[in-house]
């Protein structure tokens, strides 16, 4: 970075990371600016929360912008640089002895002005070496953001999803007897094809197994490929512009094309399986309710704490944000102590929604609802382009199907089980026990508690 300008000023314009001038600078709260390359490594180094690598005071901003004033006093001090450089008496053509002007973007090389009009070059694409470089530079600033973007998605597909291949088989069993079990509980005939289905469950998804594994290892190798390619660009960050310019083309070809066909996320779903007579059955148990008491407080969080989840080597992890959330959420009037209930609720209109019942004990806490032992819902959230399913109690993720119109809650008090249905397929999202061992309810008085309906809706 040798040039006429001050040091002082050349200290303020690098970055204590790479100690080099900034690349794409962004400024934290605490007012510590650095490239944005090297603040995503370095955050990735640690765990949450970000914070700032030179005074550690946490940040709660990730999605930095970049500080446009930091980055045009960054293009002057570069400038001035590759003007010095270019007038030295070994940056001349070699030919004319005249200053290298041009850069030819065909043959990545500097030219004066004699050179590039010449019937060698004169067909060629011509820019102005500081202007070119300043362009390249902010090509190279487009092109690692969208590296680190799907770096970033596979990573999240893995932490979310990463073990799903083990988790897919384990739900498959586990509907299987809830299946059975719901068919007991509602009095239905098992018919001979239902048998065969769900004898033939385990058996296909066993072959969704094989598949989920090789395209965990697509994934994998995947984010290897693209983490290789933006190293390489980093490293092409700290080169002085002449150099940068002659190797920029080459690295940025490589950077699209390892891109390309990037592998879909895990996301394996049974499709809705209709059971004869099951509306019929449970019509028979239909009551009418009501949302009157609204839930006015604005902190009770759900779906942004779903979309927090992460896989931290057997066990779901939450990460925790203090941030408020505006959802409707409410519990029914209707109270519920013994006997069987059905109703139905309306969910198309909602991209992220919560049906189910809660305790009354739950009511009186108000605790954390995926923490809650009280709180019995099916979520649906949207991440992103896509939509999954959840049950809490524990919090478990639920491979079927997503419902479109309405969902039915079953509650069978004396059972002790709560089942939820895709009203339009006429199908078993998910049945569950909410009866305690009857250890824990010598322990705890709390289902004894009545159980009211309970929703919770947000993004219509």
């Amino acid at each position: 970075m040798d040039s006429d300008i001050p040091q002082n000023f050349q200290k303020e314009l690098t970055c204590v990371i790479c100690l080099n001038y900034f690349t794409d600078p962004v400024t934290m709260g605490c007012g510590h600016s650095f490239c944005w390359s090297c603040l995503c490594v370095s955050w990735e180094k640690v765990e949450s929360p970000a914070c700032c690598p030179l005074c550690r005071q946490p940040s709660e901003q990730t999605n930095l912008k970049t500080n446009i004033l930091l980055k045009n006093l960054v293009s002057v001090a570069r400038k001035a640089n590759l003007r010095q450089f270019l007038s030295s008496e070994g940056s001349r053509c070699g030919l004319h002895r005249e200053t290298l002007q041009v850069f030819c973007e065909d043959a990545r090389s500097l030219l004066c002005v004699h050179c590039s009009d010449s019937q060698e070059h004169e067909a060629h694409r011509h820019r102005p070496v500081e202007d070119a470089a300043e362009q390249h530079r902010a090509m190279l600033s487009n092109q690692m953001r969208s590296l680190w973007e799907k770096i970033q998605r596979i990573q999240e597909n893995l932490s979310k999803d990463g073990r799903i291949s083990v988790y897919w088989m384990t739900y498959l069993y586990r509907h299987q007897d809830e299946t059975r079990a719901f068919y007991e509980t509602l009095q239905l005939v098992l018919h001979e094809e239902d048998k065969q289905y769900l004898k033939s469950l385990v058996k296909e998804g066993s072959k969704m197994f094989e598949q989920l594994e090789k395209l965990e290892a697509e994934l994998n190798e995947k984010k290897i490929s693209l983490r290789g390619m933006y190293d390489e660009l980093m490293d092409m960050c700290l080169k002085p512009d002449v150099e940068f310019l002659q190797e920029l083309g080459d690295k940025l070809r490589r950077s699209e094309q390892v891109q390309l066909h990037m592998p879909p996320p895990l996301q394996p779903e049974l499709p809705a399986r209709p059971i004869t007579g099951l509306m019929d059955r449970l019509n028979r148990f239909r009551v009418e309710i009501s949302f009157p008491c609204e839930i006015t407080n604005h902190n009770l969080r759900l779906f942004d704490d779903v979309r927090s989840l992460r896989f931290t080597r057997d066990h779901l992890h939450m990460s925790l944000d203090p941030g408020t959330s505006n959802y409707f959420a409410a519990w029914g009037a209707q109270a519920f102590t013994s006997g069987k209930h059905y109703w139905e609720l309306h969910v198309s209109k909602s991209w992220d929604w919560a049906v189910g019942v809660c305790k009354d004990s739950w009511l009186r806490k108000r605790g954390t609802l995926l923490e809650s032992q009280d709180t019995f819902l099916l979520l649906c959230v949207k991440e992103e382009d896509c939509y999954t399913l959840w049950t809490t109690a524990p919090m478990t993720r639920q491979y079927i199907e997503k419902p479109l119109g309405r969902v039915g809650v079953f509650l069978d008090v004396d059972s002790g089980s709560v089942s939820f249905v895709d009203v339009a397929k006429c199908s078993l999202i998910k049945h569950c026990l909410i009866k305690p061992s009857p250890l824990q309810s010598n322990l705890d008085d709390t289902f004894n508690f009545p159980f009211r309906p309970f929703i919770y809706t947000g993004h219509t």
